[in-house]
């Protein structure tokens, strides 16, 4: 299970936004939020990955590195 709450984004999609069905499930997620006014997610940057490695490394996880 995603852990979305579907019918509550359906009843958004379909009653706030008049959405058609077929259109409501063409979209992604992002365009989703888009619309629902979210904003985007922002794309990852170098400086943010190399956050993203110190913070959750995988050296001694089975991995070789070398």
């Amino acid at each position: 299970m995603s852990g979305l709450d579907w019918p509550a984004l359906m009843r958004v999609g379909l009653n706030r936004l008049g959405l058609q069905p077929d259109a409501f499930w063409r979209l992604t997620p992002v365009e989703l939020r888009i619309m629902l006014g979210a904003g985007a997610v922002p794309p990852l940057t170098r400086a943010r990955l190399e956050e993203l490695v110190r913070a959750y490394p995988d050296a001694g996880k089975g991995r070789d590195d070398g």
